[in-house]
């Protein structure tokens, strides 16, 4: 039995695994959020752009602190830039809240595809 080689074959396996569950569970996040932005849309529609407000207030007293209104914000933008840009299960929402501000498109593709 070579060791060197059986040790290297787990580690690659597991460092493949990662990536895979990484990109499945980034996945499946940016998909949540945008359910909750295009929810956060409609919900901003029929009762004004407060009712983020009062869902932040909920949400960081029953979840916790990470949604703050700029995040609530942030994530229905999420939906909205999704409309022109398709999302990419290779983004986290991180990178997609650094693109935010950019207004060219051929900037925005840019970055998407240099992340």
């Amino acid at each position: 039995m070579n060791y060197y080689d059986e040790i290297k074959k787990e580690l690659i396996s597991n460092e493949v695994n990662k990536k895979i569950k990484d990109y499945s569970k980034n996945k499946y996040e940016l998909e949540k959020y945008y359910n909750v932005g295009k929810l956060l849309f409609k919900a901003g529609k029929k009762y004004g752009e407060g009712i983020i407000k009062e869902y932040s207030k909920k949400l960081t007293i029953e979840l916790g602190k990470k949604y703050s209104v700029r995040y609530l914000f942030d994530i229905r933008k999420l939906y909205l830039f999704s409309k022109v840009h398709p999302l990419g299960a290779q983004l986290t929402m991180s990178h997609y809240r650094l693109l935010f501000p950019l207004t060219n498109n051929n900037a925005i593709s840019y970055y998407i595809n240099a992340m």
